[in-house]
């Protein structure tokens, strides 16, 4: 899996992003030393989402990396793809449905919001803070 397949998979995991969020998110929306994503979430809701340090590295990793070297490294953008400087939500379901297709696994964007929220209640944080953290 290539850095940038993690960077976009790991935060979708992890922070329960819609697909909306991942592709609207900027560089300056990244602070990779608070592990915290700043999204603009539905109906223009701002909310600021923790992250797991492997989403948090798996980001920097690709950004010292694989992004460095892009021709459209000027974008503030942080996922671009070949054609342009940004990746849109087809690219993100093509490559969900990649890597869903090695694992001999159906995977959909919209069922990681779902795991995010289901992994927090098993771990018995509170309903608000999962209804704030989905961005509800």
């Amino acid at each position: 899996m290539s850095c940038q397949d993690r960077a976009v998979i790991l935060p979708f995991l992890y922070a329960g992003f819609r697909i909306s969020e991942l592709v609207d998110l900027q560089l300056n929306d990244l602070d990779l030393l608070t592990l915290n994503l700043k999204v603009v979430g539905k109906g223009g809701k701002y909310r600021e989402v923790p992250m797991k340090p492997e989403a948090s590295a798996a980001i920097k990793d690709y950004l010292a990396e694989e992004r460095k070297s892009h021709p459209r490294v000027d974008s503030p953008y942080p996922f671009l793809t070949q054609r342009a400087g940004r990746m849109n939500w087809h690219t993100v379901n093509k490559l969900l449905h990649s890597h869903g297709k090695q694992l001999a696994l159906k995977i959909y964007h919209h069922k990681f919001p779902h795991t995010f929220c289901s992994q927090l209640l098993k771990k018995q944080v509170d309903l608000t803070t999962v209804a704030r953290l989905a961005g509800h």
